[in-house]
């Protein structure tokens, strides 16, 4: 396979991780502005809003999920290097290369299959909160597993011909 190919693949496969990694790094904000909201409304006006709270934590759920492949593309994952640190770059490229093979790709894949029945039958119900005045939505909620881990699987796979274009 030529460079420019496994570069143009690597382009493609990185394209929506990475887009859609930034925009969900924005639920950030919005996950600010809605606790101080609630934290206003809760202490100042002493009215709790169930959906606004729920909303915060859909959007902190989402947040890890939609991105994690762009925080994996980036490098900016959490990692313990006692021994990595002090490794070659051929070396550190050729463990990350095993550890996108052994571990990420089996892990996304196993992730996709097994939630597409959970997310199926999330939606096939139409899914609501059991909160009263909670959000009906949780089956949106419960589809950015398969979201994480397909976004997962195009970074993974994108890092993993990043390892052959580099050699």
């Amino acid at each position: 396979m030529s460079k420019k190919i496994i570069h143009l693949s690597q382009s493609v496969l990185t394209f929506l991780p990475t887009a859609i990694g930034k925009f969900a790094a924005w639920f950030v904000v919005a996950m600010i502005f809605l606790t101080g909201i609630v934290v206003f409304c809760r202490y100042v006006l002493n009215i709790g809003i169930i959906s606004l709270q729920e909303m915060t934590i859909y959007l902190h759920g989402s947040l890890f999920l939609l991105c994690a492949a762009y925080a994996l593309g980036e490098d900016e994952h959490v990692r313990v290097d006692i021994f990595y640190r002090n490794w070659s770059k051929p070396r550190k490229a050729f463990i990350n290369f095993l550890g996108q093979v052994l571990f990420v790709q089996p892990m996304a894949w196993l992730t996709l299959l097994i939630s597409i029945d959970y997310v199926s039958f999330s939606w096939s119900i139409g899914e609501v909160s059991p909160e009263p005045g909670g959000l009906p939505i949780v089956y949106v909620l419960k589809s950015m597993l398969l979201v994480f881990a397909i976004l997962l699987i195009m970074q993974s796979a994108a890092m993993i011909l990043k390892y052959f274009e580099d050699r």
